[in-house]
């Protein structure tokens, strides 16, 4: 008998990501996997906690024991390295149980990060004993990483910079091809309607990337109810996360106020429908995005700024995001510099009326002279 389809269709979905960054590893010369300096991190001890609920992991031979009921034989030490972002809910648990199920096979070891965002009593226990459940599926290294969220940008923004940090940091350390991310495809409908609401742009329309930088997200096309049946078809401990249900979240809200109504009064497929309209803004935003690419480079001036006429010339669409990648250029903060501000950069081309400095986010200003706009900071 086959494995239940919530876990198979979770197993298809992260070897396919997998099979991808296996290919990346194995690109030297003669088809070797090139080998990577991976700084041997110390040892982590590993508590006796009240409370563990022990994942079978008994060892056969020179092989453990999967959840599955198959034995798994972990990949060679030196191999490449993929870590996975474990919060100990559903979604995480089903994606870090499939990657420590697949990623042997295809040559690759497996380790995890756990975040502890100290903003809950007993958080550095919960890490850390996700961190033990992680280790009897096998996954090596594994580590609980307390970090502190600041208050800039709103307590989930700023909780989401703390563990990005963090799991950039152990990406690092460890030499990590790539760090999974269990975000699934009702996570992606919801990115969806808090973009619409803020009002933004197409690109944040376009949701959340299956792949950027580092950062791979295999269940983007999967339901969150999958990851729960994988879990509990495996007899996979998880924790449910009270702030998932906690009002006072925005996103929280999304999920368990707006989306509800919207399937109650539109019907069935909300959540696939919006998900699909990710997709289509994120082809829109990466065309938009390539001629903007194109289009300052053709349009540049001898000293740096960007020719009005020219930029005139181009469609809204395109013209703001060729001033958008001239002001991170020149030192504004991604996460600081709205519409509004491209908006006010945009009259320097299209209202031009001898307007003084535009001050931007990050100390940045924008000025029109002689027929060009510079993005600078000044006495930088």
């Amino acid at each position: 008998m086959g494995p239940h389809p919530a876990v198979a269709a979770i197993r298809l979905a992260v070897r396919r990501t997998l099979a991808e960054l296996a290919a990346e590893a194995g690109a030297a010369p003669g088809g070797a996997v090139r080998e990577r300096a991976v700084p041997a991190p110390a040892p982590v001890p590993v508590p006796v906690l009240a409370g563990t609920v022990t994942v079978p992991g008994t060892l056969i031979g020179n092989a453990r024991r999967h959840p599955s009921g198959l034995p798994r034989t972990p990949a060679a030490p030196g191999s490449p390295l993929v870590l996975v972002a474990v919060s100990g809910g559903a979604d995480s648990m089903a994606l870090a149980t499939a990657t420590a199920f697949e990623a042997p096979k295809l040559g690759l070891r497996v380790g995890a990060v756990t975040v502890d965002h100290g903003l809950q009593d007993g958080s550095a226990e919960r890490a850390e004993l996700v961190a033990v459940r992680l280790r009897e599926l096998g996954l090596d290294p594994v580590e609980a990483v307390a970090v502190r969220v600041g208050r800039e940008g709103g307590p989930e923004n700023a909780a989401r910079d703390a563990r990005y940090a963090a799991l950039d940091r152990a990406a690092e350390h460890h030499g990590a091809l790539a760090v999974l991310l269990g975000h699934t495809r009702d996570d992606q409908a919801e990115t969806v309607l808090l973009g619409l609401a803020r009002g933004s742009g197409a690109r944040s329309l376009a949701g959340m990337p299956a792949q950027k930088g580092r950062y791979r997200r295999p269940l983007l096309e999967l339901d969150r109810a999958a990851t729960r049946q994988a879990c509990t078809a495996q007899s996979i401990p998880v924790w449910d996360d009270p702030h998932n249900t906690d009002p006072a979240y925005t996103r929280s809200r999304v999920r368990h106020e707006v989306l509800p109504v919207l399937e109650k009064h539109l019907g069935g497929g909300v959540v696939e429908a919006l998900a699909r309209t990710a997709r289509l803004f994120r082809d829109d935003a990466d065309a938009l995005d390539q001629w903007a690419a194109l289009a300052e480079r053709d349009l540049r001036a001898a000293d740096g700024g960007l020719d009005t006429d020219k930029l005139a010339e181009l469609p809204p669409a395109v013209r703001r995001r060729v001033l958008r990648r001239a002001a991170l250029r020149a030192g504004c903060p991604a996460g600081d510099l709205f519409a509004r501000h491209l908006e006010a950069a945009d009259l320097l081309v299209t209202g031009w009326r001898g307007q003084g400095p535009l001050h931007l986010p990050g100390g940045v200003e924008a000025v029109r002279r002689c027929g060009t706009l510079v993005f600078r900071r000044p006495g930088g």
